[in-house]
C-alpha cells in the first residue's frame, strides 16, 4: 500500500534554529502482510513537542532520549486506529496510542508496544490522548504534585512560564484546583494572555515580548512567588526566581528557550541565581515524568474527570496533513501555538 512518511533530512547543527527544511516528506510503500504480533494502524493524530528539538541533534544530551537518524522516519506521540491485526490484544477498530509513533500515514507496529485507549475517556476527542489525557497532562499533574508542594489553604502564588503551551496551560489550572490562591502565566502574545485569563481562569497573564516582566510580576504577585512551573528557562526564569519566597519550589519541567543552544541539560545557572536558591532555600529539581509512570493510570483518570466536568479547559492548535509536520514543529518551537500543537493526519 502507498503511504507517506516524514524523515529527518538534516540537522540544525550546534546552536542552530530548526527550519521546516530539516524534515522531508516521502512517498513509500508498506506491505499489509502482517507477521505474528503485528498490527496495521492508520494514523489519526500526531504530536510535536519541545523535547523533540533535542532528538534532532546527534547527541540528545538526555539518557532517556535517542536521537533521530538522518534519512530515517521521525517518531513521537501518536494515536491511531487498528486496521488489521495479528496480535491477540488488538482488534480491528481499536483506538491505540504510543509515545514512539512513526510519522507515517499508515504503519505496521508490534501490538505489544501499543496502548489501547477508551474514546469515552475523552468524549471522542481522540487528540486529547496526545495532550491533556496523555504524557502532556501527566507531566503537568505529576510535576505539580511531586515537586510543587502546594498546600490547600496555604495562600500560595504560582507562576507558570510557557503558560499558553500544551503543558503550561494545564499546569496552571491544576495549581488553581490544588489550592493556589493566585496563578499567573507568562506567555508571548496578548491573544495568549487573554486566553489564559478569560478561558482558563488564570488570575493574571504577562506578555514577555511587550511588558516589563519584573514590574508586572511584582504587581501580579504582591505576596511573592511560592511555586514556579518552569517551561522556558533563561532570563524569564531568572526573573521569577529572584521574586520567589523563602522555601519556594521550582518545578523544572522544560527549558525551551535554551534548546537551540549547545549547553547541557538542565542549563547552568548564573552565580547570582544559584545564590538566591541557596539563601532562600528554594528547591529546584529536575522533573522527568517517565520516573512516575506507576501513578499514570490514576492521574489520567483524574484528569479525564476534570475535563469532563469542565474544571479543566483544553486549548489546541490543529493543523491538517502529514505534509505540515515540519512547519507545525517549527511554529511550536517559536510559540506559534496556543495550547497543544496537534497535526490531524486522517479522520
Amino acid at each position: 500500500m502507498q503511504v507517506q512518511r516524514v524523515v529527518l533530512y538534516s540537522r540544525p547543527g550546534k546552536n542552530g534554529t530548526p527550519v521546516p527544511g530539516n524534515f522531508r516528506l516521502e512517498d513509500t510503500t508498506l506491505s499489509s502482510d502482517l507477521e505474528d504480533g503485528d498490527v496495521l494502524v492508520r494514523t489519526l493524530y500526531l504530536s510535536v513537542d519541545p523535547y523533540m528539538r533535542c532528538r534532532m541533534n546527534e547527541d540528545t544530551g538526555a539518557e532517556y532520549l535517542t536521537p533521530w537518524q538522518l534519512s530515517e522516519c521521525v517518531d513521537g506521540g501518536g494515536v491511531g486506529v487498528v486496521e488489521s491485526s495479528r496480535c491477540a490484544s488488538c482488534t480491528k477498530g481499536d483506538v491505540v496510542t504510543n509515545f514512539n509513533w512513526p510519522w507515517k500515514t499508515y504503519a505496521v507496529m508490534k501490538g505489544s508496544v501499543l496502548q489501547k485507549v477508551d474514546p469515552q475517556l475523552v468524549d471522542g476527542q481522540l487528540s486529547y490522548f496526545l495532550g491533556v489525557i496523555g504524557i502532556t497532562g501527566l507531566t503537568a499533574l505529576l510535576g505539580v504534585r511531586e515537586k510543587g508542594n502546594i498546600i490547600k489553604g496555604g495562600n500560595q502564588t504560582m507562576v507558570v512560564s510557557g503558560a499558553a503551551g500544551a503543558c503550561g496551560s494545564i499546569a496552571g489550572q491544576i495549581g488553581r484546583l490544588d489550592g493556589c490562591v493566585r496563578v499567573v502565566g507568562i506567555c508571548g502574545s496578548d491573544e495568549k494572555c487573554r486566553a489564559l485569563v478569560e478561558d482558563l481562569g488564570f488570575n493574571a497573564a504577562i506578555n514577555y515580548r511587550t511588558e516589563d516582566i519584573p514590574a508586572r510580576l511584582k504587581e501580579s504577585c504582591p505576596h511573592g512567588v511560592d511555586v514556579y512551573f518552569d517551561n522556558v528557562g533563561g532570563n524569564i526564569s531568572d526573573t521569577v526566581i529572584t521574586q520567589m519566597n523563602t522555601g519556594g519550589h521550582v518545578i523544572l519541567c522544560g527549558q525551551i528557550s535554551q534548546y537551540n543552544k549547545d549547553v547541557p541539560y538542565p542549563p547552568p545557572l548564573s552565580e547570582d541565581i544559584q545564590e538566591t536558591l541557596r539563601s532562600k532555600n528554594i528547591t529546584r529539581e529536575r522533573f522527568i515524568v517517565l520516573n512516575y509512570m506507576n501513578k499514570a493510570d490514576a492521574a489520567l483518570y483524574e484528569l479525564s474527570q476534570w475535563v469532563k466536568s469542565g474544571q479543566i479547559k483544553v486549548l489546541e492548535t490543529v493543523t491538517d496533513g502529514i505534509g505540515s509536520m515540519g512547519n507545525a514543529f517549527c511554529s511550536m518551537m517559536t510559540g506559534g501555538n496556543i495550547g497543544k500543537q496537534i497535526i490531524k493526519i486522517s479522520d
